[in-house]
């Protein structure tokens, strides 16, 4: 297969070492006039490339398949595509330039691990709404100087559809269209060598600060986790106020403990604080690929790249399936995950000089239609790969956004993973649900505990 270079984009040091008149540079005109012409209305190439692997996007998929029933879980409208090819360790070293340093390592350890490639869709389409406020903002919203916050920001689901910089590209991840709110119920299950595992069940909702009508300043989302399940940890609960600035101000968040019945501050629910139900396999800041504050790393943008990533997952989605079907030793059922081609931004942050984290290094692999983080690499202090991580993303097309229906980190080192959003044998999610500021109150947090 021909080598695919990353396309150029030149990064004058870290992100957040930038000299304020280049942080606080806004999108010129000539790049917002773009949108919707060769590129996409939320930023994307709209061709497709040369080899014909990647195709044009054509507006994306907008209308639920026959057979979609709300309420009865997601149609797969690709179920008749056959896999053009499966990489094992075999033929790994074919595609080696679209690999991720994580699938590679993944490959290379366990035999039974492969990836099946099927053809490339393009499906994400956004609200008419969207487009417009997307192409609103975008010659108006700038970086703060410290690289760390947004000037001009409003309400745009993409502040920066022409990203200059790993960071602007952090916040369309952090940002991107979630149907203003949701309510759902996520599994998270820690598998264990040998391939057990237990389910923990939790009652979530999120609601994006610009889609309630009374948000407080420097607020990106507000979030809200329940654990019902099992009985031994049962009732544990966390508020989460997440700023857009996180320099400026820390994440917010409380916690309930219901041994004592009380509601406690909890500064340390950030960084790499580890996920006390993960078994010490998730920080803090690996929800959602990446979340919180990114001030402990350097920055820097590396270029687009066209990749293999997981896109289009509903054959993982479906409702039929048990947790036993997917959770198998080692890594998640295979033949239920889809692969496919797509250009994807890759970032890289590098710990800074004296500052803390168990992570020394980590690579992001950023969709460049949903925005979304598909694919992560994380290093420990000596250098080496520790864990990689995807998210099954999809389009959902009832309500035209892309949220992922599960995501997944693997310790390569440790031979154990967890898998965090699984809802098959769970309640149906509710999307387009709207919260007011009072639904995410400390109050609320204690009356839900008791």
């Amino acid at each position: 297969m021909k080598t695919r270079k990353l396309l150029c984009v030149t990064v004058m040091g870290s992100m957040l070492g930038l000299a304020s008149s280049v942080a606080l540079a806004k999108a010129d005109a000539a790049d917002v006039a773009r949108l919707g012409q060769d590129l996409t209305p939320f930023g994307s190439e709209k061709a497709g490339n040369a080899s014909g692997t990647i195709p044009a996007w054509t507006g994306g998929l907008t209308q639920a398949p026959a057979g979609f029933i709300p309420g009865k879980g997601y149609v797969d409208p690709y179920a008749s595509d056959k896999p053009v090819y499966t990489i094992t360790a075999a033929n790994m070293a074919q595609y080696a330039d679209q690999l991720t340093p994580g699938y590679k390592a993944m490959l290379q350890k366990f035999a039974s691990y492969k990836m099946i490639v099927y053809p490339t869709h393009r499906p994400v389409g956004l609200p008419a709404t969207e487009y417009e406020q997307i192409k609103k903002e975008a010659g108006t919203v700038a970086l703060a100087d410290n690289g760390a916050g947004m000037l001009n920001y409003d309400k745009t689901s993409v502040p920066f559809p022409v990203p200059k910089t790993a960071q602007e590209l952090l916040y369309n991840h952090s940002l991107r269209y979630r149907s203003g709110g949701y309510h759902y119920f996520p599994t998270e299950m820690v598998v264990k060598p040998g391939g057990n595992f237990t389910v923990i069940h939790r009652d979530v909702t999120l609601a994006m600060a610009s889609a309630l009508g009374n948000p407080e300043p420097n607020r990106l989302y507000y979030y809200l986790s329940k654990v019902t399940g099992p009985d031994s940890v049962a009732g544990q609960q966390s508020l989460v106020y997440e700023p857009i600035d996180q320099v400026k101000e820390p994440r917010l968040a409380w916690q309930y403990n219901p041994g004592q019945r009380r509601v406690l501050r909890a500064p340390e629910l950030a960084y790499d604080t580890v996920d006390g139900l993960s078994d010490g396999l998730r920080t803090l800041d690996m929800y959602d690929m990446f979340s919180g504050a990114p001030d402990r790393y350097d920055w820097q943008l590396l270029g687009k790249k066209e990749m293999i990533v997981p896109y289009d997952t509903y054959k993982l989605a479906d409702r039929s399936l048990q947790y036993s079907d997917i959770v198998k030793p080692d890594h998640l059922n295979q033949d239920l995950i889809r692969y496919e081609t797509h250009r994807v931004w890759v970032v890289q942050a590098t710990l800074k000089p004296g500052a803390r984290h168990i992570y020394a290094k980590r690579i992001f692999y950023i969709d460049e239609d949903s925005w979304a983080i598909l694919a992560a690499d994380l290093f420990d202090g000596r250098g080496e790969l520790w864990r990689m991580q995807e998210a099954h993303g999809l389009q959902r097309y009832d309500v035209l956004s892309s949220i992922a229906i599960s995501d997944v980190a693997y310790d390569l080192q440790a031979r154990s993973y967890v898998v965090n959003g699984l809802e098959n044998q769970e309640k149906q999610s509710s999307f387009g649900v709207h919260f007011t500021l009072q639904d995410f109150s400390p109050a609320a947090l204690r009356r839900a505990g008791n």
